[in-house]
């Protein structure tokens, strides 16, 4: 029988501990050993993105990543961006451009909008599309996606982002 693995990892700011089976997925571990449940498991072949989360400021496939190799990094999931009851601007953007229906994809859009926009010095509409291919929605049309992405990058940027993405 395998043995479990202590690991500990920054989550969201505070320090979390577990034990895990050294094949057990990070995705697994989040929601099932820490009950962070808003990271959702969707193909669980790294494709559609409802997994991603950022370990040390890169968007990750959690389901991709297992737990063991998490070990010492910093994670962020979507339950780390709203402060309290105050939503992450990105998080109010989404709502405010209809942006989601059902909500499963959602969390994995959002994580992967912010590295896209936080990593970058600058984006047009077009790197944007590009980017947020990465994420797979299956009740939306990703116009609302877009625009509130497009919104957060100049929200980070302080300057109107130029290309297809935001014109209209």
């Amino acid at each position: 029988m395998t043995s479990r693995r202590r690991i500990s990892f920054t989550l969201n700011g505070e320090l979390q501990e577990g034990e895990a089976l050294p094949r057990m997925l990070l995705v697994d571990f989040l929601r099932d050993v820490l009950g962070k449940t808003g990271t959702h498991v969707g193909c669980e072949h790294g494709v559609c993105g409802a997994c991603t989360v950022i370990v040390d400021g890169m968007a990750t496939r959690s389901c991709l990543m297992f737990a063991v190799q998490a070990e010492g990094a910093e994670i962020l999931t979507v339950e780390g961006l709203a402060e309290g009851e105050t939503l992450h601007p990105l998080q109010k953007l989404f709502s405010e451009y209809r942006a989601l229906q059902c909500g499963f994809c959602t969390p994995g859009m959002i994580m992967t909008a912010i590295d896209l926009v936080e990593n970058n010095q600058s984006l047009t509409g077009d790197d944007i599309k590009i980017g947020m291919s990465a994420a797979l929605c299956r009740c939306t049309g990703y116009e609302g996606i877009i625009k509130a992405v497009t919104s957060y990058a100049e929200l980070v940027y302080e300057k109107t982002i130029t290309g297809k993405a935001h014109d209209g």
